[in-house]
């Protein structure tokens, strides 16, 4: 499981940007399942000031650059923070920094 800060000030509505991007409807509060295509099964829930997702890829389906960048856009949409930001996030706190 992977966990996203959110950016501080960044208050975006979770739910809307879900329907928006993979058309599914939920409750990220209380967690939520669902499946896309080209990027398998995953399981989300907001706690506090993180989002939490935990993905399981779907085997022998590739990833199209259209749904990588479709990930990206609604992570950043939902963090308030660009890939590379998130990189540089998830490398500190692998470091312990």
């Amino acid at each position: 499981m992977r966990s996203y800060s959110i950016k501080r000030g960044h208050k975006p509505d979770l739910n809307a940007l879900i329907k928006k991007y993979f058309g599914v409807e939920g409750d990220v509060e209380k967690g939520m399942d669902f499946e896309v295509e080209g990027i398998g099964k995953i399981h989300m829930k907001k706690e506090k000031n993180s989002l939490l997702i935990e993905t399981e890829p779907v085997p022998s389906k590739s990833a199209s650059v259209d749904i990588i960048k479709r990930w990206n856009d609604f992570l950043f949409d939902a963090t308030g923070r660009t890939a590379k930001e998130r990189k540089k996030l998830m490398e500190k706190e692998m470091l312990g920094k």
